[in-house]
């Protein structure tokens, strides 16, 4: 009773957060409460850019180093993966209190090797990502009288052939006065009172949130000189004007850099809930709108043509079939066509059958992982407010989900059997280790150029130890569990006798396999206006957060490819050809080939920049990776859509 007593209080808690909230950010901090002076502290991200895909360390520059020195911010599972590295910075606000003309640091003379590191890092484009209160840094330009948003700014600038490193930097920090929402003191009783934060008591003087950070960097002409007894945080000795449209700094090998910056609060009606609008405002929603209409057109289409199949043909068949007489009914089966005549050999065992066994079962496990984080996600549980939560989701999800995948495996292995449970066991393992063995190969080799080029994407070696105790402690143990369940489940029996001598099929007009190709056009067709924004989100550094547009797609697709799949199928059995297992996998799976090939258009067209065979390389390496999860994914749904549906036709009428 007590402990029903605490799940209604988490229950009502949450319900009075949602609704005295009006739009509470589910997934993000607290809000912070800051008194006038209290102390702000900048956080620094891996610096990043769109031309090598490679983040590296914010001190692998010459830059100012804080005076405690550097420290790790608390990090994830999918910040370490995401290449993340969130370090602590020397640059430190009071709330409220502007500050101008704030000297920051003086690095010693730069040396061959800093030289020639930061005109490098100034050429491939590299922005520095700084982080306030959760939220990054950042940046307004103005084309043709639009205004352009970016996250974080780039270290430099290159005017012909000189370079300009960014020394001054001119924030602007958006508060918002703190409003107490009461929900602590409304649920301060009982057992309530343990999960709510404790209120601080009010004071006289108002508190404000941070709901904006904004960042101008600027090239400023600085007199090493006039600094070299000056401490950090104090005045520079001279104006500084900030002007970004003009650079008067070069750098120089031998020379010192000074750092500067300035400050200033400005009050903004932007209420904390709608603080990430400007990061999670993403363009085109007609475009979205547009490629759902598109899918449901498909759909349409392909529904039309398998109505046509169950009721003008499969219905008209077995209502003729059911209405003779057993004399008529003899007389007819020696008259049999199309599908009627592979009777006995349409439940004939596929060629590898446990490969087929353990593809549809990992498929079963990404499909369930895809679903269960895009939902997640899409009710704003795993945003971009939390950094790491979506790949740790999708970790998470993954592993729990072995015991589906097992469990799919190991019965589709019994019914192809006819219920022999002999090599279960080798087939769960198989299911357990098959995708993320791939991918694990994949993610080494990978690993191996991050490591060799210095870059913060690398993953350490002690988050490779973790990755393995979590697969072979988690996850392979989770499909065995599943495995056993699908032993002991009774399996499948098939309609039909299964003839001992295979019957010969005749021979084809064109070969299956250009059905099987072409078949995926389809499936791409549903989602390739979607796919565009997921690969800009990846490769050109932009937020994506409509995941209600992507669930939807995620379904339509899943409802194309069931459709695809069963169509051919169909076809197929109609020409006599009973092998439909694995080309009911590929009919709807080969939307994958597609989905590279669009990854190497990408590539050349969009990612024109990207630099180095290195990032080229890393580029592919994990498109291959997303390619084979998304065949595994729509195979499983071609394959197990074909087979409830020759299941059913042939389970409708008797054929001797």
């Amino acid at each position: 009773m007590d402990s029903f007593h605490k799940f209604s209080s988490w229950v009502l808690a949450f319900c009075l957060l949602f609704q005295l909230g009006f739009g509470f950010y589910l997934p993000g901090s607290y809000p912070h409460n800051y008194q006038i002076g209290d102390e702000l502290s900048v956080k620094v991200n891996s610096i990043t850019s769109i031309d090598t895909e490679m983040p590296f360390s914010y001190y692998s520059l010459p830059f100012c180093k804080p005076q405690g020195g550097v420290k790790d911010s608390a990090e994830n599972l999918g910040e370490l993966l995401m290449g993340d590295r969130i370090e602590n910075s020397p640059y430190r606000f009071k709330m409220f209190t502007n500050e101008t003309e704030v000297f920051l640091c003086q690095v010693d003379k730069l040396s061959q090797d800093q030289f020639k590191i930061l005109k490098k890092r100034i050429d491939e484009m590299y922005q520095v990502n700084l982080i306030l209160d959760n939220l990054p840094a950042i940046r307004f330009t103005k084309k043709d009288e639009y205004f352009l948003r970016w996250t974080g700014y780039p270290v430099g600038i290159k005017i012909e052939d000189v370079y300009y490193l960014f020394n001054h930097l001119r924030f602007n920090v958006l508060v918002h006065k703190y409003e107490e929402t009461n929900v602590a003191r409304v649920m301060g009783t009982g057992d309530a009172a343990e999960m709510i934060p404790p209120v601080k008591e009010r004071s006289d003087k108002p508190g404000y949130m941070v709901v904006g950070f904004e960042v101008i960097p600027c090239n400023i002409m600085h007199n090493a000189n006039s600094v070299k007894n000056s401490k950090m945080y104090e005045k520079y000795p001279s104006p500084i004007k900030c002007d970004p449209s003009t650079v008067t700094m070069p750098i120089k090998e031998g020379q010192p850099v000074v750092f500067t910056y300035e400050v200033t609060f400005e009050e903004s009606d932007i209420k904390w809930p709608s603080r990430w609008d400007a990061y999670l405002k993403m363009e085109g929603a007609k475009v979205h709108w547009f490629s759902i209409l598109n899918s449901l057109m498909v759909i349409t289409f392909l529904a039309g043509i398998v109505l046509v199949i169950f009721l003008r043909t499969v219905r008209r068949d077995l209502t003729r079939y059911e209405e003779l007489d057993k004399e008529a009914q003899a007389q007819m089966n020696e008259e049999l066509s199309g599908w009627k005549l592979v009777v006995g050999d349409v439940f004939r065992a596929p060629s590898n059958p446990s490969l087929l066994c353990i593809m549809v079962g990992d498929g079963v496990q990404i499909l369930g992982m895809a679903v269960v984080t895009i939902l997640f996600a899409a009710l704003g549980f795993m945003s971009p407010a939390s950094r790491g939560t979506l790949i740790t989701g999708m970790l998470f999800f993954y592993l729990i989900l072995g015991i589906a995948a097992g469990y799919v495996a190991v019965r589709l292995w019994r019914t192809i059997g006819s219920g022999d449970q002999k090599g279960w066991v080798s087939v769960a393992w198989k299911a357990a280790c098959f995708f993320p063995g791939i991918a694990f190969l994949i993610l080494t080799f990978l690993n191996f150029l991050l490591w060799g080029s210095h870059s913060t994407g690398a993953i350490p070696f002690s988050l490779f130890v973790i990755l393995l105790l979590l697969w072979f402690c988690i996850s392979v143990p989770l499909t065995l569990v599943g495995g056993y369940f699908g032993a002991k489940a009774p399996h499948l029996e098939y309609p039909v006798r299964t003839n001992q001598i295979p019957r010969e099929i005749p021979q084809q007009r064109y070969p299956s396999w250009l059905l099987v190709l072409g078949a995926g056009t389809l499936p791409f067709g549903t989602l390739f206006i979607e796919l565009f924004f997921i690969m800009s989100s990846i490769w050109m550094g932009r937020v994506y957060y409509v995941f209600g547009f992507l669930f939807i797609v995620l379904i339509l697709l899943v409802v194309v490819c069931a459709e695809v799949s069963l169509v051919l199928t169909y076809m197929h059995l109609c020409v006599e050809d009973w092998r439909w297992w694995w080309k009911s996998f590929f009919a709807s799976g080969s939307v994958a080939l597609y989905i590279f090939l669009y990854s190497i258009n990408y590539l050349v067209f969009d990612l024109k920049n990207l630099s180095g065979p290195v990032s080229a390389t890393l580029y592919l390496g994990y498109s291959l990776f997303m390619v084979l999860a998304i065949m595994l994914v729509t195979g499983t749904v071609g394959f197990l859509s074909s087979f409830w549906f020759v299941y059913y036709l042939f389970s409708s009428v008797k054929l001797d």
